[in-house]
């Protein structure tokens, strides 16, 4: 899958301004990145900013998506890059929702007890 750039060709979908493109691209990173090379490379080629972008998609899947890759990319070497005031404060308002959307909630929250709250 490196060999042929297909994770460069996910994160290329989520520049797309076609809605089924990211979710398509982002759902791609999220089930790679549970690979740790393949989380360094999505990480390498700038893969961290964008998939902080999905949080803020209208489509449900995307955001999933976005905070499962989260889930995996988050590292001692990426922390300070995705643990910032602005991206934990979307994810705290995920992990908060309970009833209206329990995987935004179930995820956030695992995102915030590995990753914030040990």
């Amino acid at each position: 899958m490196r060999q042929l750039n297909i994770l460069e060709l996910f994160l290329d979908c989520i520049t797309e301004p076609n809605e089924r493109l990211i979710e398509f691209g982002i759902g791609g990173i999220c089930n790679s990145c549970v690979d740790p090379a393949n989380a360094s490379v999505i990480t390498q080629c700038g893969g961290i900013p964008l998939v902080v972008q999905c949080l803020s998609s209208p489509v449900r899947n995307t955001v999933n998506y976005a905070l499962g890759a989260l889930y995996y990319l988050c590292n001692p070497s990426t922390k300070k890059e995705i643990l910032r005031p602005d991206v934990l404060r979307v994810i705290g308002d995920y992990a908060t929702v309970g009833a209206v959307n329990s995987s935004f909630n179930n995820l956030a929250n695992t995102f915030l007890d590995k990753h914030v709250n040990p």
